[in-house]
């Protein structure tokens, strides 16, 4: 009799149940056991037989099927040693699939992906359930990476992903939201519920897909990590407006603190106004300006 897919509830309790498994909350492991969820993130992806797919966090092995089944080659990074044996036998019948105990943080990403795959020149996705407590450093260490992906999708915390997409103006854009809109294009494919999960999360989750840009940025920033540096800055303290938030770059120099006023006056940015209220553009805008007149 052939055996359910391991994403199934019944499947997934079989298999902690075999392995003595218990999620691990240190890990942040909730294991996803609804079937056409699993299937519309893959088609969220776009995984075709042409694409190499690296998995973070492959769990037992559920999502890492469905990802077998429509990718040419899979490479998932799982970091706890508990379940790699796990991984080996529900896999097994996956030929086309490696799973590699590593830290996604601390990995050679470009030297893996030209000792892994077969074919490194194909097309590189990134598909993940990544953990909530470590979300934003594991997004920006895939944007930092030389690698040019041809595709993100990642499913985060629901208040995480709101921020990924938000628009200026609104209370989740922030800091995070411009730091992926730099370099990416944030799209919100679907919500998924808590329920889906075994154990069930205490919040609810969303699929959120990253594409390159299709269009170049507004204006040419001088320096990006500089840039985004300053968008911290301004964002620091929400509640401030962008005048007080700036007071971080003069301190107690009169004469700075006046000289960051006037550039702003000549970019016709309010300084009364919060930092939400800026778009890239104006960001990158200011930065350009502040660093031209040695105030950044």
């Amino acid at each position: 009799m052939a055996k359910s897919a391991i994403g199934s509830s019944s499947r997934t309790k079989e298999i902690m149940r075999q392995y003595g498994l218990r999620a691990k909350k240190g890990f942040g492991q909730n294991f996803l056991t609804d079937q056409s969820i699993l299937q519309n993130i893959v088609s969220a992806a776009e995984i075709g037989k042409d694409d190499n797919v690296i998995e973070i966090g492959p769990g037992i092995g559920a999502l890492t099927e469905q990802l077998a089944l429509a990718a040419g080659q899979v490479v998932g990074l799982e970091i706890d040693v508990d379940l790699l044996p796990v991984l080996k036998d529900v896999l097994e019948p996956y030929h086309n699939v490696k799973i590699l105990h590593q830290d996604v943080l601390k990995a050679d990403l470009p030297t893996l992906i030209q000792q892994e795959f077969d074919h490194p020149e194909a097309p590189i996705k990134v598909v993940a359930n990544l953990p909530y407590y470590i979300t934003s450093p594991i997004l920006m260490g895939l944007l930092n990476s030389p690698v040019d992906w041809d595709c993100i999708c990642v499913m985060m915390q629901r208040e995480v992903a709101d921020r990924l997409v938000a628009k200026v103006g609104t209370k989740q854009y922030g800091s995070l939201t411009l730091a992926i809109e730099m370099s990416m294009d944030a799209e919100m494919a679907f919500g998924v519920s808590r329920h889906s999960f075994v154990p069930e999360p205490n919040v609810d989750s969303a699929i959120v897909t990253l594409h390159r840009r299709r269009q170049p940025l507004p204006v040419a920033p001088f320096d990006c990590d500089k840039i985004l540096s300053l968008i911290k800055i301004c964002f620091a303290h929400r509640r401030k407006n962008l005048g007080n938030n700036l007071k971080a770059l003069s301190g107690k120099d009169t004469d700075k603190k006046n000289a960051v006023l006037k550039v702003l006056d000549e970019l016709r940015i309010d300084s009364r106004i919060r930092p939400e209220q800026l778009t890239l553009e104006k960001f990158i805008q200011l930065g350009n300006a502040l660093h031209d007149h040695d105030l950044y």
